[in-house]
């Protein structure tokens, strides 16, 4: 359907210049500086975008929200560089061109600013301008030739490449029921110049002249049910442009010749094509795969890609099955589907993003010739929101193990290793060859269909994980149990023999998990990376609730929602104990008669049998919420939903002792402590409850939290717990002084928070979110305040970012300048020199200044020059001048000496300036009878200068000048405040060292001296006695006796 020439060029745009929203600021945590965020790979809906590096390599840049991730191929797909600074809202569209990358953000629809920015590398370094009347979302960028090219809803704006001025818009023609908007987006096609087509949800393709902005010609679907375009892409024939529908078909036009050239049906109704592409480089097709003409089609509604052979009429020559992760029945909570396809030019690669946060390439390389490729490269994340964090103990792999992995598990079934060093070793623990067994059961057979939505493999991976224990004393690295095991076989019914030297020998499982709504405990191997070689059922085969493992690695205890707890052996599998111990009566009399054979005296039986509670009694009436084996391996700790705590003998299975908080709380989680051997408890009426494990005693009750909470943790040093609940709030408190002391107000809930070994960062997981934030604790660098803080004035904090904007690494917070400013809730310390007038307080001068005091004179001793300076030895004979420099630097001796004897001026006027202040505050404080200012001046002056002002003092002709008499009187009044103590023995032991004699000459000075004397042996005296009184009270709490 061609179209007149009627309309003339557009009119051009001004130039005007965009204004960004200013961000809103956002309050500072006080404990904790954001870092970074890890994990996401393509966690939007945005498609990749690929441009080659010369000859060698190609860059693939994905969107992870606000910023832009590049990848090269070459190095393996590895992360080269991350965009800055974020965009201030959420990245639409991308597009890369040489060294250039576009990405359009915001949507004026949501009422948020929207832009267009120009990176270069990693820098942004240019901006282009938006018209004024733009009030929708870019959704696609296209580069090519001298123009840039974005397409919106309903239309399409164009800038010039060189100088990034908006030359023009077009709008599509208007029809009914939004029939012009552009579901298909747009593209170009090779050799026609300034053309572009643009796919309308009436299922029209509008060519246009983006110089003139004319309509040229507009392509009409093929049936009037074809439905809107949803994809576009040129053949490498040229004048052929595949377009596909959204009912499912495919068409692949002449656009030379306005007729369809082939059509298929690629897709469904439910499951249209939304990205195609096509094989350039010559091979693929025919029975032996040498021939050209092969494409690709993918789906949004699925996993799976499907490859067709277009000579002859086309046909499917096979399906990549599950290519990325499908989508699930849970809904939008687990994505997946593929976002895009793209084969490489010229290469016989095809990479693929999907919306299950993953990229990656495939390769047909194998031979005989397969018509389906295997996988390349690949970088992934979890598919769905992260549920559980835990770190790695630091006793694996040397100092840096505990700050470097960082265990989590997601609702996508998956259980990822981060690495907080190097994001190319983080990886996700294997399950085992999901692909090969989906083959076996006929889920990835090559005869299934090739459209719609396909069988998902969730019902090949574990269920989602809740809960996670690890313990690396016995793992044994890469090389643990070498050879293939058998995957979560269940240890009641083991295939294979068990050889427990092997085992031994080499280590074993080191990570234990619970699944949701499963009775199965699963084993992972941390060294191998994989799944282990157990599934331990619980005791009542209802669902596992929690999970704990021993501190030596060799036990893992289990507990359900019906209340059993039970304890398996990892090395060989087996059931060793059960929580209540069940006993039969053989078994009873059995275990008596062992008991009092092992037994060395009557009494330790007497105490072993004398606990208050039956053997076989105490099971937990509902859900066990948490379990924790002391360091020892002598007590199981376990808490439940009935409001209980219950402490159970390792070996025996008895209940020892118990507490109950019943009926005011139920127990929700436990988290312990081993170095001071304490654990907390939270409870479902949003409190945390601290206890001594020793004296099972209640010591701190945590209040505050609005809501349920989520999870929480000790600090690495025990000295804080850290909270996070559903009010969007993680609260620190101070464990000794049970102050909150810091609060983080974020944007969405915390549902999952770990902290390192070494206490050096906090990981959290947020509502709704792929990747996993890690904060850097402040308080390794810097003082952090205990004081006692306010929510009400909290507000919300700027989280980590995957750019790492913002973001403070452990250098810039060591480096980082805290500042004077005092939070408003904060209660500034008073101001108090002496707590208490009966206390003898000592200076806060440091003590080397009167230590150097009272030894100075030894001190310029032994710095004394031990011979006099020599004369430099005098140059050979063969250098030239020896008259001529001779003047100059008898000219810059004698300058020096000029200076030297100026600058002994100054020193002897600022000198006679000191003792005129020394003097004159010791005179004013004589007459004023305090001696305060003179004491403090007195303490200001370094000790050459105080040994000086010492050495000035002089009798007078009266006792009012007497500067001795004075000097006394000030020391034996600070004496008498019982304050500096120290200084005043050492001022008194110089000053006595200087003018002894002229003290025994004066009785004024005799008299004054014995009036000090007194009050410093009463002082001693008093101290002596109450020193005395502290030390007897402590030999008589100490004696045995008592």
């Amino acid at each position: 359907m061609s179209h007149s020439d009627h309309d003339g060029p557009l009119a051009k745009r001004q130039k005007l210049s965009s204004v960004t929203k200013p961000k809103s600021s956002a309050s500072q945590s006080r404990v904790f500086a954001p870092y970074r965020t890890i994990g996401l790979v393509s966690p939007t809906n945005v498609p990749f975008a690929s441009v080659p590096v010369g000859n060698v390599s190609f860059q693939i840049t994905t969107s992870t929200g606000r910023s832009l991730q590049t990848y090269d191929l070459k190095r393996g797909l590895n992360l080269i560089f991350v965009t800055q600074p974020q965009t201030p809202c959420a990245i639409t569209a991308t597009c890369a061109s040489k060294q250039k990358t576009f990405a359009a953000w915001g949507d004026p629809r949501e009422g948020n600013a929207q832009g267009v920015w120009v990176f270069r590398g990693a820098r942004k370094f240019a901006e282009l301008e938006l018209p004024p009347d733009l009030q929708e979302p870019i959704k696609q960028i296209l580069v090519f030739g001298s123009w840039i090219v974005a397409c919106c809803l309903t239309r399409i704006d164009v800038w010039k490449t060189a100088t990034l001025e908006h030359y023009t818009t077009i709008t599509t023609m208007t029809s009914n029921k939004d029939g012009n908007e552009l579901t298909g987006g747009i593209c170009t096609m090779p050799t026609y110049l300034n053309k572009i087509f643009a796919g309308r949800r009436d299922g029209w393709v509008e060519i246009r002249n983006i110089s003139t902005g004319k309509l040229i010609y507009t392509i009409l679907p093929p049936s009037t049910k074809s439905g809107a375009v949803t994809c576009m892409q040129p053949t490498p024939a040229l004048s052929l442009m595949a377009i596909s529908y959204a009912n499912g078909s495919l068409v692949i036009h002449n656009v030379l010749t306005d007729k369809r050239a082939l059509q298929v049906k690629a897709g469904a109704e439910d499951a249209p094509v939304t990205s195609i592409t096509f094989r350039t480089d010559g091979f693929g097709a025919g029975q032996d795969g040498r021939r050209d003409g092969v494409m690709a089609t993918a789906t949004q509604s699925s996993g799976d890609v499907t490859f067709w052979d277009l000579n002859r009429g086309s046909r499917i020559t096979s399906v990549l099955r599950s290519a990325h992760y499908p989508p699930t029945q849970e809904g939008a909570s687990v994505r997946g589907g593929v976002s895009k396809i793209e084969f490489l030019i010229g290469q016989p690669v095809i990479i693929t993003s999907g919306r299950d946060n993953s990229l990656k390439t495939w390769i047909f390389d194998e031979t005989p010739f397969s018509p389906i490729p295997r996988i390349l490269h690949s970088r992934s994340g979890h598919a769905a929101p992260v549920t559980c964090l835990h770190f790695l103990p630091s006793n694996f792999g040397g100092a840096e193990a505990g700050n470097k992995w960082l265990l989590s598990g997601g609702r996508d079934r998956s259980l990822w290793g981060w690495s907080l060093r190097r994001d190319g070793q983080s990886t996700e623990l294997s399950q085992g060859n999901i692909r090969k067994k989906a083959k076996k059961y006929g889920i990835l057979a090559n005869n299934a269909p090739g459209r719609g939505p396909t069988t998902t493999l969730d019902d090949l991976k574990a269920p989602e994980i809740t809960c996670i224990a690890c313990s690396l004393n016995r793992d044994g690295g890469i090389g643990a149990l070498p050879g293939k095991q058998m995957l979560w076989q269940k240890s009641q019914n083991q295939r294979q023999p068990v050889d427990a030297e092997i085992s031994g020998r080499t280590g074993w499982e080191s990570v234990v998990t619970a699944h949701k709504d499963d009775p199965f405990v699963r084993t992972w191997f941390w060294g191998r990376k994989r799944a282990g070689r157990w599934a331990f059922q619980t005791g009542d085969s209802a669902n596992v609730s929690a999970v704990a493992m021993s501190m030596c690695g060799t036990f893992a205890v289990v507990g359900s929602v019906g209340g059993s707890i039970d304890m398996f052996n990892l090395q060989s599998g087996l059931h060793r104990q059960r929580f209540p111990s069940k006993l039969t009566p053989a078994q009873a009399r059995r275990v008596k008669m062992q008991q009092l054979r092992q037994a060395d005296t009557v009494a330790q039986l007497h105490a072993r049998s004398t606990t208050g509670f039956a053997p076989g009694t105490g099971k937990h009436t509902q859900a066990v919420t948490g379990i924790v084996v002391d360091s020892m391996n002598s007590n199981v700790i376990s808490c439940s939903l009935d409001g209980k705590v219950k402490f159970w003998e390792f070996l025996t299975g008895n209940l020892l002792e118990e507490i109950s908080w019943v009926p005011t709380t139920g127990v929700t989680g436990s988290r312990y402590h081993a170095a001071n051997d304490l654990m907390a408890f939270s409870c479902d009426d949003n409190s945390i409850r601290v206890v001594d494990i020793e004296t099972k005693q209640t010591i701190r009750e945590f209040w505050g939290c609005r809501d349920k909470i989520n999870d929480f943790a000790f600090s690495s040093d025990g000295r804080w717990i850290i909270a996070a609940s559903r009010d969007t709030m993680i609260r620190v408190w101070d464990l000794p002084t049970g102050h909150l002391i810091d609060v983080i107000r974020l944007e969405k809930p915390c549902t999952a928070l770990a902290i390192s070994a070494t206490g050096e960062y906090l990981a959290t997981a947020s509502e709704g979110k792929f990747g996993v934030d890690i904060w850097t604790n402040k308080a390794l660098f810097a003082h952090v305040s205990t004081r006692q803080i306010s929510e009400d004035a909290v507000q919300q904090v700027s989280g980590p970012t995957a750019s790492g904007e913002g973001g403070r690494g452990l250098i810039e917070v060591a480096f980082e300048d805290m500042g004077s400013e005092r939070n408003e809730d904060d209660v500034a310390p008073p101001d108090v020199d002496q707590l208490s007038s009966d206390m003898m307080t000592l200076s806060l001068v440091p003590r080397s200044r009167w230590q150097t005091l009272l030894h100075l004179d030894l001190i310029k001793t032994r710095n004394k020059p031990m011979e006099p300076p020599k004369a430099p030895e005098k140059a050979p004979f063969f250098l030239p001048s020896t008259v001529s420099a001779g003047a100059p630097n008898q000219e810059l001796v004698q300058r020096k000496s000029d200076e030297d004897q100026g600058q002994s001026r100054i020193v002897r006027f600022d000198r006679n300036r000191v003792e005129q202040a020394f003097t004159r505050k010791l005179q004013a404080g004589a007459v004023g009878g305090n001696f305060d200012e003179f004491i403090e001046y007195l303490k200001s002056l370094a000790p050459a200068t105080a040994d000086l002002e010492l050495r000035s003092l002089t009798p007078g002709d009266s006792d009012d000048s007497n500067e001795l008499l004075h000097f006394i009187r000030a020391l034996t009044s600070r004496l008498m405040t019982r304050r500096d103590y120290e200084l005043t023995q050492a001022w008194m032991t110089v000053f006595l060292r200087l003018h002894f004699d002229l003290i025994l000459q004066s009785d004024a000075l005799k008299h004054a001296l014995g009036e000090w004397k007194r009050c410093q042996a009463d002082e001693c005296g008093r101290l002596d006695s109450l020193v005395s009184y502290c030390g007897g009270v402590v030999g008589f709490l100490r004696s045995p006796r008592t």
